[in-house]
């Protein structure tokens, strides 16, 4: 099958979600989702009004917010309210990172009501669940994307960003093998050059999170080849 930089721009979501982005990067971030009509572009909470507005005339393009973001170690209540408030500002799509600590410490019950809680004020909007893989070791990534599929989520997620690494090949390969198909794969954290998504999608993965410079220049590097590239 051949993939084209079109059909790749709808598996993949452009992001700006470091602490020092400013509204000038956000408008770069629209700017980029409209040029190559990615599926969804994600902003930290405070700015997700303005990006809704400015991409109030991309309708192709979606806008996702991001819940207990980037540890995860916030209470349930302030998830939850994130949550919330998200959607009233309009989020299509929801990425919120596991209780990591509570994962690590065994606390399998808090974390999957944590999942729970976040899926259920969601309602129809799909949540992707981020486990933050590079501080697991691969039973914890196992039972983390067990417990978030058992809990309602859409996707189970590498990562943040945030962590020095997160979408390897061998994380991915963990957790395709633990959720099936019970819920789709996204890869986040690491994903560099055209080859590497080309790899991960061989292993599953069906959606692509990078930051705004990243993302273009995978998306550039697909369309340079007329013909697409084999998967």
């Amino acid at each position: 099958m051949k993939l084209t930089a079109t059909q790749l721009a709808r598996m993949m979501d452009l992001s700006a979600v470091r602490a020092e982005v400013s509204l000038a990067e956000v408008g770069l971030l629209a700017e980029a989702a409209r040029k190559y009509h990615c599926v969804c572009a994600f902003v930290l909470p405070c700015y997700l009004p303005e990006l809704k507005v400015l991409l109030a005339d991309a309708r192709d393009v979606g806008v996702g917010g991001v819940v207990g973001f980037p540890s995860g170690a916030h209470s349930t209540a302030i998830k939850v309210a994130e949550a919330r408030e998200q959607l009233l500002a309009g989020a299509m799509e929801l990425d919120m990172v596991i209780n990591v600590g509570m994962l690590r410490s065994g606390r399998d019950g808090y974390v999957a009501d944590d999942v729970r809680a976040v899926v259920e004020a969601a309602g129809a909007v799909p949540v992707k669940v981020i486990l933050e893989a590079h501080y697991l070791n691969d039973k914890e990534i196992v039972r983390g994307s067990q417990l978030a599929v058992r809990a309602g989520a859409a996707f189970v997620k590498t990562g943040t960003g945030w962590a020095p690494t997160g979408a390897t090949l061998h994380n991915l390969r963990l957790i395709k093998s633990a959720v099936g198909d019970a819920a789709q794969v996204k890869a986040a954290g690491g994903v560099r050059d055209l080859k590497t998504v080309v790899e991960m999608i061989r292993l599953g993965v069906s959606r692509f999170g990078a930051g705004l410079a990243t993302g273009a220049k995978i998306l550039d590097e697909c369309a340079a080849l007329a013909d697409g590239i084999e998967v």
